[in-house]
């Protein structure tokens, strides 16, 4: 597959080298308008061109499954997990759809900019492994996105993480610190197998199993490191190695490949000030979920920042929202930023002053039954008169914190409402109770020497 491959871009590059001198013969010997054509290279079925208008990059898959496949460049490796992880997906075609499904919505972009950077394009199908090409993934382990980062490694390669967004799950952030982790896990140790333990394992973790081999004169590749590895680690690449085998050859393993059509699926508008997400999908024309499937890192209902915030929109409607903007001619953003700053702001009094209901202000804060906000916290309210044209400040962006406590409940009597005790009152009441303690102990020991006491078979221990 490869030599053929190489062979058809070959020819294409000669042709396109000679495609002056052929044409100019053609002209002194036929009529112009039957030039050389070569239909079935054509850029498009059915669209055949003149051999003088090809270019090199119009003889390429039209699949992007095959695009993929023509980019391999991992050694395999074939033992019976990569068997038995081969069996697993070829018996789920429901889990292959669904997936291919949301992958058509990103591949294109993830095999791209692999090529960009001269790497393996099989590591576009790592998504598959990871989070099944689901950008709202999240792990036990607080991993985010489809390349699943977790929260300290994201902040390593500057993936912003925040109360307005998670740039874990950002299409366009999260591959792009993917690939850069796994450039630096590959020049690490030069070797794509063990970058990828690294990836799912820690590079200090693979550094220590390769030093014990070598200590003990053992091989260091990954299947010899492989028991040293915890069974998510050792499946790992046999997962990806059964992937890439289905993808390269899925009628062998009688696997019907939902067609990845080989061309941008979205492309990125600039916005110039605050939106809220439902009025960016309304002015989109796309629904609120198919939005937030490329736009997955926004964590409230309002997207803020500036023209260094970019939007991900399918290409027809990333024309539909410039013309529908332009027309707009209302507030594009409904919401702002209130800091708590003190008991008294209840959610109740929060949802009277900004003109909303306190189910409102839980639901777009995402704050539990039975639990108010701490002092210092800031939460997303409803915009009021004095900030309709105002947008959220970048400092509070990156700053803005939220936290939450139980609600307070005190017995009542009458009206007087009673606190519950403060921790300096619970100490001074368990200081009170030790020396009252201390007191019975005392004159207890000074009865007994009056008069005999029977032993309790219950002494408590000294204090």
């Amino acid at each position: 597959m490869h030599f053929m491959t190489r062979n058809v871009v070959s020819l294409a590059a000669l042709f396109v080298s000679l495609a002056p001198a052929i044409s100019a013969a053609s002209d002194a010997a036929v009529a112009p308008q039957a030039q050389v054509q070569i239909p079935a290279l054509a850029a498009r079925p059915g669209a055949p061109q003149p051999l003088s208008t090809f270019k090199a990059d119009e003889f390429k898959e039209a699949d992007l499954w095959g695009r993929i496949r023509t980019g391999y460049a991992i050694p395999d490796i074939d033992n019976a997990l990569v068997s038995k992880h081969v069996t697993w997906y070829t018996t789920r075609p429901d889990h292959i759809a669904r997936t291919s499904a949301r992958a058509s919505r990103y591949l294109f972009h993830v095999v791209q900019e692999l090529e960009k950077r001269g790497m393996p394009t099989e590591l576009a199908l790592l998504p598959i492994i990871e989070s099944a090409f689901n950008p709202q993934a999240y792990s036990s382990a607080n991993a985010a996105g489809m390349w699943q980062f977790v929260p300290g490694t994201g902040k390593d390669f500057n993936l912003k993480q925040n109360m307005f967004k998670d740039e874990r799950r950002g299409v366009l952030t999260s591959t792009d610190a993917a690939l850069s982790y796994l450039q630096k896990l590959y020049g690490m140790f030069g070797d794509w197998p063990l970058a990828l333990a690294a990836y799912n394992w820690g590079e200090g973790n693979v550094q220590k199993a390769i030093k014990k081999n070598q200590s003990l004169g053992k091989p260091t590749d990954f299947e010899s490191l492989a028991d040293l590895m915890p069974a998510e680690t050792r499946n790992y690449v046999p997962k990806l190695q059964a992937v890439k085998n289905i993808i390269g050859n899925p009628a062998q393993f009688g696997v019907t490949l939902p067609p990845i059509v080989n061309e941008a699926y979205f492309t990125a508008v600039d916005k110039t000030s605050d939106i809220d997400l439902a009025i960016a999908a309304q002015l989109a024309e796309l629904s609120v979920d198919e939005f937030k499937a490329l736009n997955p890192q926004f964590n409230r209902p309002i997207i803020t920042g500036g023209e260094q915030t970019k939007i991900l929109l399918p290409k027809e409607n990333a024309v539909k929202f410039t013309t529908n903007l332009a027309n707009w001619g209302q507030s594009l953003s409904t919401w702002t930023t209130h800091t708590i700053t003190g008991a008294r702001e209840s959610i109740a009094s929060l949802a009277s002053r900004f003109g909303t209901t306190p189910e409102v202000i839980r639901q777009v804060n995402n704050i539990p039954a039975k639990s108010s906000v701490r002092a210092g916290s800031t939460i997303l309210v409803p915009k009021i008169s004095t900030s309709a044209n105002t947008d959220i400040a970048e400092q509070i962006v990156d700053n803005a914190v939220v936290a939450f406590e139980a609600e307070r409940s005190g017995a009542t009597r009458g009206t007087r409402h009673v606190q519950p005790e403060s921790r300096t009152q619970k100490l001074k009441a368990r200081a009170a109770n030790a020396v009252a303690e201390i007191k019975s102990r005392v004159t207890g020991k000074r009865a007994k020497t009056m008069v005999a006491q029977p032993q309790s078979r219950n002494r408590g221990h000294a204090g």
